[in-house]
């Protein structure tokens, strides 16, 4: 039988047995036939390639394995073409799901659109002491992550963390495989939704991000983003926010300043975001810094 859902996580060194175990588990109380792909994007620690040996032997799960690294676009990409189902349900191995999870909340909705999203929240405890930055970055964000907040621009608060398309408008788009740094897959791939008039629909069923990484790793992952997002800053016009504060700097003539200031303060902003209390404000002035002084 064809599966009413193919569920996509991409794994790179991260144990998902449980989040696997509980998908499953949901497929089966709400009589939701689903496939599990599992796109290891070239995972080297033995635990994790024991862990995927072990989730491939269950029934319904399959492990794709490569042996370069893809990137996060080329592996959802593959886990989209080896698919079988109509629905694709993309969701990152550090999820976790909480108690009131539906897949039949993602199929209703699928009824008035192919593109149904739902958000990523975070526990109410910060599950990693050490990522103070990344945990009040998203636990501000998730103020704002409400259905009605998010559908009020619906294309620009995609996100691939908790993601149900219908493949056949998956595979006519799929994500931009340019993208071969860390950031902004998703963002382009509701850029071209909204040029072609494709419907998304943002809906409160959510999963639980759990995968917090510690302030160093997390600053040098917006570090990169920030790279990635001057590589395609032409595809990106009108879908950042960052952008727009880069445009109006750039027609007052100030990015020299700007960049002259970061680069005095440069240590000084980084102690701060190293610390155990970091300041947003002094994370968007980081990023802000950084992107500017891209060549």
């Amino acid at each position: 039988m064809v599966p009413a859902l193919s569920i996509l996580i991409p794994v790179l060194d991260y144990d998902c047995a449980q989040l696997v175990a509980d998908l499953l588990r949901k497929g089966d109380e709400e009589g939701v036939l689903l496939e599990i792909i599992l796109g290891d994007d070239h995972s080297e620690r033995a635990d994790t390639l024991a862990m995927l040996e072990r989730l491939s032997q269950l029934p319904g799960v399959r492990v794709l394995h490569s042996d370069v690294r893809l990137g996060r676009a080329r592996n959802r990409n593959r886990m989209a073409e080896a698919a079988r189902g109509e629905w694709l349900f993309i969701v990152d191995c550090d999820a976790a799901m909480p108690g009131d999870f539906s897949f039949k909340a993602f199929l209703e909705a699928g009824k008035r659109a192919p593109v149904v999203c739902g958000p990523p929240m975070h526990p109410a405890i910060n599950p990693c002491p050490e990522a103070t930055l990344r945990y009040k970055y998203e636990r501000k964000a998730d103020q704002k992550r409400a259905a009605c907040i998010r559908q009020l621009h619906p294309y620009d608060q995609l996100c691939t963390f908790c993601l149900c398309v219908q493949r056949s408008v998956f595979m006519d788009i799929r994500f931009d495989e340019s993208i071969v740094e860390y950031g902004y897959e998703d963002t382009l791939f509701g850029a071209e939704l909204q040029r072609r008039g494709i419907p998304v629909l943002h809906i409160d069923n959510h999963l639980l991000h759990m995968g917090l990484e510690p302030n160093a790793v997390f600053l040098s992952k917006t570090e990169t983003a920030m790279r990635t997002l001057r590589h395609i800053e032409d595809k990106m016009q009108g879908h950042s926010r960052l952008l727009v504060t880069v445009d109006k700097l750039r027609r007052l003539h100030l990015v020299p300043l700007v960049r002259l200031g970061w680069r005095c303060t440069r240590s000084l902003l980084r102690a701060n975001l190293l610390s155990a209390h970091p300041s947003l404000f002094v994370f968007n002035a980081y990023k802000l810094g950084y992107f500017l002084c891209q060549k």
